[in-house]
């Protein structure tokens, strides 16, 4: 269930604890929205049990789990118990990893505190950590109870924190909305209507979510852009020129789309609409011949892969996206070169 809370959080959680009896819960939050986010919840976070993680993906992995297992347990959290989860992607993917895999399973809420979570990482109920340095390497599919947005966290955030979040609203026009992608390429991303720009977004992941909600067929559309992005994201994780998933998955986007053109799916004119206006909203960021290599053998663990071959998700047309397209590793290497020839 999602609900729109429209600058009412604390009382539609409130409403939430209260409607479902639970007795004792917990928010599970990092230093950021410990310090931005909480006080938004009023009362209900000075009742709670608040575990308070170091922000970061490099955080999202086995160990922090275990220091929140270890909480849980030793404050006989039980399986009745509700887990909120207060944050962005990193706090949504693992805890509710943790929630689902904690006593086999204990109900939780995610409430999105970024643009990118709001309009992506808390729909669909996929969940997990990081593992030797892959993205999202263990994990597992559970729906939340309840994803509570409330757009009112995105004061909270940086410019670079929103353009990251917008590159997936960008993805869900690319691969479902013409029409859309149409108006909002027209408009600089200062002056972008992010509340319906959210609420959009949710409503294309949400209906495309239901009908695979294992991504066995039509989901792997959401994958436009993460392949290649991922493999960014992986390879600059812990170096000092990190990317943010979001900006990562932009030039993904980038990437996969010339791949599309060369083998006969977009056009020229559709290629140099969609890289221009990547061009326009991020940072760039040049590739050396070295990173092109590492990066093209970071998409080998690509959780769409089967079978040892790549298999994209990528633009038919702007407003159709297809899947299991199979690319070999030259490909990406030329598509990453591309994005070198346009910066």
């Amino acid at each position: 269930m999602i609900i729109f809370c429209k600058n009412n959080i604390e009382q539609t959680l409130h409403n939430w604890i209260v409607e479902h009896n639970y007795q004792s819960y917990v928010i599970i939050c990092d230093e950021n929205t410990h310090h931005y986010c909480l006080k938004k919840l009023g009362s209900i976070a000075e009742k709670a049990m608040v575990i308070s993680i170091q922000a970061g993906e490099q955080y999202k992995n086995i160990e922090t789990c275990q220091t929140i297992w270890h909480t849980m347990t030793t404050h006989n959290l039980d399986r009745k118990a509700l887990c909120v989860n207060l944050g962005g992607g990193v706090i949504g993917d693992m805890g509710g990893f943790c929630a689902a895999t904690y006593k086999r399973g204990i109900d939780f809420i995610q409430i999105p505190t970024t643009l990118l979570s709001q309009v992506d990482a808390s729909v669909g109920g996929k969940l997990g950590i990081d593992f030797e340095g892959f993205k999202n390497q263990i994990g597992v599919f559970r729906e939340p109870n309840a994803v509570l947005i409330d757009t009112i966290f995105l004061q909270t955030l940086s410019e670079k924190e929103k353009r990251s979040g917008f590159a997936e609203i960008i993805k869900h026009c690319l691969i479902n909305d013409k029409k859309m992608w149409e108006k909002i390429s027209k408009i600089d991303f200062e002056n972008q209507n992010m509340d319906f720009l959210v609420n959009h977004s949710v409503s294309i992941k949400s209906k495309i979510v239901e009908q695979d909600p294992h991504e066995k067929n039509i989901r792997k559309l959401l994958n436009f852009g993460h392949t290649i992005g991922h493999a960014i994201e992986s390879f600059f994780l812990d170096t000092k020129n990190s990317f943010l998933h979001g900006e990562a998955v932009a030039w993904g986007m980038v990437a996969e789309s010339w791949i599309a053109q060369k083998m006969g799916h977009l056009t020229e004119l559709e290629l140099e609409e969609i890289t221009q206006f990547i061009k326009q909203n991020y940072f760039k960021f040049h590739f050396s011949p070295e990173m092109i290599e590492n990066i093209v053998k970071l998409t080998l663990q690509d959780k769409k892969n089967e079978q040892g071959k790549h298999k994209f998700t990528l633009l038919k047309s702007i407003g159709e996206g297809i899947f299991d397209i199979e690319v070999n590793s030259s490909e990406i290497s030329d598509a990453l070169s591309y994005l070198n020839a346009i910066i």
